[in-house]
């Protein structure tokens, strides 16, 4: 269903039902060589985050973890954290890991030196939509319609996609997340999907919110105006990939009771523009 209707996650409509699945596969390998741990984490959870984005809820895991020589003491060291975080993930997202594979000695020879592929944990995962009508797109839907950021924008550019290629500093630190900040996150865009109060939905990952912003123009060519929050710097705000945030656009009618709704939850919410 997702073919002509794009969202953050594959929806396969199931045939005979009013169910659907949900797939996503993620990584951010650069996320996961800044700092295994939390990278790994940032993998489940952004999984998570599409599948919630897409109007469903997440069930299981599917995983294939690429390392280099397992002899080598950081890359065992980055194949240890990356389970830990892995599973403190998904035991938060209640998603058990079902199977996988392990893929050690991905490394080339250059030179004298043996360089190893960055750590990636790919996650696969799966969600269900207990009603297909929930599915939730990525894409902006009527003119006027109000845009808002929810989560906190950290004055971060990490790991960014931006550091790396427009000002070409290959190592910083991986962008800030909070596993609890996401858990709340997800949990209020179910609820906003469920009682119909959102247009569109799309989480913001690589590349920050103008990327997403841009995603979420495209596919109608709804252009959009909003302005950046004072007390960030410009290019976090456009740039920055701190985790556990998403755009949302809705109606104006129902503007009122998102911002009630945000509100009595406590999650950090700025209104963009339009």
């Amino acid at each position: 269903v997702t073919t002509n209707a794009p969202s953050d996650a594959a929806v396969s409509y199931i045939k005979g039902t009013e169910k659907a699945l949900a797939m996503t596969v993620d990584c951010n390998s650069a996320y996961v060589f800044a700092d295994p741990y939390k990278g790994a984490m940032i993998a489940v959870s952004e999984a998570a985050r599409n599948i919630v984005c897409s109007g469903g809820e997440p069930v299981g895991v599917t995983n294939c973890l690429n390392f280099g020589n397992p002899y080598n003491p950081e890359v065992y060291w980055q194949f240890v954290q990356v389970i830990k975080g892995m599973g403190e993930a998904c035991r938060k997202f209640e998603t058990p890991v079902t199977g996988g594979n392990v893929s050690f000695y991905n490394q080339s020879q250059i030179g004298d030196q043996t360089i190893p592929v960055y750590p990636t944990p790919t996650i696969g995962m799966v969600g269900i939509l207990e009603d297909v009508q929930n599915h939730t797109t990525l894409d902006f839907k009527e003119e006027g319609d109000v845009i808002y950021l929810l989560g906190q924008t950290q004055n971060d550019l990490g790991s960014s996609e931006y550091i790396r290629t427009i000002h070409g500093i290959k190592y910083s630190n991986c962008p800030h997340f909070n596993l609890e900040d996401e858990v709340k996150l997800q949990e209020t865009i179910k609820k906003l999907i469920k009682q119909k109060l959102v247009s569109s939905v799309h989480d913001i990952s690589d590349g920050g919110l103008f990327a997403a912003l841009l995603e979420s123009s495209f596919v109608n060519e709804k252009g959009f105006k909003f302005d950046t929050e004072d007390n960030i710097r410009l290019d976090v705000a456009l740039f920055g990939e701190s985790q556990s945030r998403a755009i949302v656009s809705m109606s104006e009618s129902n503007e009122s009771r998102v911002q009630e709704y945000l509100l009595n939850q406590s999650i950090p919410f700025t209104r963009l523009g339009s």
